[in-house]
């Protein structure tokens, strides 16, 4: 059958597409950044700028992009063991968030400060949207949001032996914080309720990484 394919398609004048290869072992080869031929600040605000660029790519093409720059974010999951190891509470808050319309359930989270060590912008982060502090951290992973037009990145850390506190939200924000099971929240995600990306991100790694929730 794949002979008579090939013969059809040398008598149709068609090419045979090209396979895709198969890479067993994928070698991740972040390159360089883009040579930028002009850039043009379009919009300056509190959390981030709007630019306008002309670049050359790796590849040697040059091309037009549009591009938000941000300092990056600290993502905290913030996990709490007493009641069960197996199916540990996770801290969520509860916020509106106008851009997408809707109250998100999310993991706490917020914007460096400039020359901010990542570690540090966490555990101000908790202590500020929660009150709670925690005597164990941990790396998880790094991630970009958006990399088609968002230049931010996320560092999520896995926040452990939690001591509660007063919290110390900014003006705008206002939070419903609550302590959910792992359970609950992966199932949440599996029905489409959890529609944060941050969370889903450090609840789905963190459920892997530990083996709980998994089935």
């Amino acid at each position: 059958m794949a002979k008579k394919k090939k013969k059809d398609a040398k008598k149709s004048g068609k090419k045979e597409a090209q396979a895709v290869p198969v890479k067993k072992k994928l070698k991740i080869d972040a390159g360089k950044p883009a040579k930028v031929l002009k850039s043009e600040l379009v919009y300056a605000g509190k959390l981030f700028r709007v630019l306008a660029e002309d670049i050359e790519e790796p590849n040697g093409k040059t091309t037009f992009r549009e591009v938000i720059r941000h300092g990056g974010s600290a993502v905290i999951l913030a996990i709490d063991k007493r009641k069960s190891k197996k199916d540990p509470l996770v801290l969520i808050e509860r916020q509106f968030r106008h851009a997408a319309q809707q109250y998100l359930y999310e993991v706490p989270a917020g914007k460096m400060e400039p020359n901010e060590d990542n570690l540090e912008a966490a555990k101000r982060e908790l202590l500020e949207e929660t009150g709670y502090t925690a005597k164990k951290w941990s790396k998880l992973v790094k991630y970009f949001a958006s990399p088609g037009f968002l230049g931010e990145w996320m560092q999520i850390f896995l926040a452990e032996d939690l001591t509660p506190g007063e919290a110390r939200p900014d003006e705008d924000e206002w939070l419903e914080l609550q302590f959910v099971p792992l359970s609950e929240v992966l199932r949440l995600i599996d029905a489409g309720k959890i529609r944060d990306g941050k969370t889903l991100i450090a609840t789905l790694y963190y459920a892997r990484m530990t083996g709980l929730g998994c089935r």
